[in-house]
């Protein structure tokens, strides 16, 4: 989808994984071979707890770095074309302030 958003609006939607705290035994097979950034929670920051974060929820930031959608993939699996253009949507309407 990256390459997508970036056809759209070059460098305007970046997408970054972050994994919850106490997950980190995963972290190199998630990144072996993939380009996305992984960023990796800590129980200090606890940042799934402070945005309330269930497995799979994608999260939607605005330019200001606040919270503007909540998408999860398990509801919404992307190999459907809709959810996928609707996530995409949801992507690109959040870089407007």
């Amino acid at each position: 989808m990256q390459g997508e958003l970036d056809a759209v609006a070059p460098g305007a939607v970046v997408l970054l994984a972050v994994n919850a705290a106490g997950f980190e035994s995963g972290n190199e097979g998630f990144v072996s071979g993939k380009t996305m950034p992984l960023l990796q929670d800590t129980a200090q920051v606890n940042l799934w707890a402070a945005w309330s974060v269930t497995y799979r929820d994608v999260i939607v930031l605005d330019a200001e770095g606040k919270q503007r959608a909540v998408y999860n993939l398990t509801t919404n699996d992307l190999s459907s074309a809709t959810n996928f253009a609707a996530l995409k949507r949801l992507l690109l309407d959040a870089r407007a302030p």
